[in-house]
């Protein structure tokens, strides 16, 4: 039943097959799915992390909650926090702290004063869909390839971090690979005017879950998958062989699995 429904919701031109066109179109609409529900529960996330209801979340009040949501008392982290004592916290939640206090830094829109608004604290939540976080990603990643500082990339620095780093030849050979997919990946899609220069914008625009190529890449290796007779489409027979795969958790909440790991 549950693979009828895939078939009957993706299938738009109901020739009983499935393409990649249409499972991509399947897959940004999940996307966008997953972006309005992220909306509404970041309202609910944020009235229960704002209790004085100022419109604005301080890192301690959101830490005090989080803390909470873990298993401590509430109100004596909070105590200690406002006393500025020490709090005895177990290294794997510490760790998870630490890397949301990162987080939180980059959702807080300048000028920065560590209080998130709701806006910001949707950033906060689901980076993935925000534009000022994707700024940021595509600012530390032309920092650490742009070797001649001018805020662009050239292929050669595109494809310049593994280069060098293998010590034998089945490395090289996966290396070698890697550089082939990346030159390609650089000169087919990200580089959009083709003018061999890679600008912010252009990393930025490759880079959004809603990127069209993207979409279609991924709906390519879902069908990939399960097409037996490679004629590049999905018939009912691949379908239901294949079902745990496409009424599993990965594809029908596709959206949240994939881009929550952006």
């Amino acid at each position: 039943k549950s693979c009828l429904l895939f078939i009957h919701r993706v299938d738009i031109n109901n020739d009983k097959k499935i393409g990649a066109k249409e499972m991509q179109r399947w897959i940004m609409e999940k996307t966008d799915e997953h972006f309005q529900e992220a909306v509404e529960e970041n309202k609910m996330h944020f009235r229960a992390v704002d209790p004085d209801g100022d419109g604005h979340v301080s890192w301690d009040e959101y830490k005090i909650k989080f803390l909470a949501s873990k298993g401590f008392n509430e109100k004596e982290i909070a105590e200690k926090i406002r006393n500025n004592e020490e709090l005895k916290i177990d290294e794997e939640t510490q760790e998870v702290l630490d890397n949301l206090k990162d987080r939180w830094y980059q959702a807080d829109n300048p000028p920065p004063d560590l209080l998130l608004n709701e806006e910001e604290f949707l950033s906060f939540l689901h980076p993935e869909h925000s534009r000022g976080m994707l700024k940021f990603m595509v600012k530390e990643i032309i920092r650490d390839l742009d070797q001649d500082g001018d805020k662009k990339l050239t292929l050669s620095e595109f494809i310049s971090l593994p280069v060098g780093t293998v010590e034998n030849q089945q490395a090289q050979d996966i290396d070698d690979d890697w550089v082939k997919d990346r030159k390609k990946e650089f000169e087919e899609v990200i580089d959009a005017n083709h003018d061999g220069i890679v600008t912010m914008e252009e990393l930025e625009e490759y880079m959004d879950p809603m990127n069209e190529y993207n979409a279609l890449n991924e709906a390519k290796q879902m069908i990939a998958v399960a097409d037996e007779n490679q004629n590049h489409h999905l018939e009912l027979e691949e379908i239901l062989k294949y079902s745990e795969y496409f009424t599993g958790s990965k594809l029908m909440d596709y959206a949240r699995n994939v881009h929550e790991e952006f």
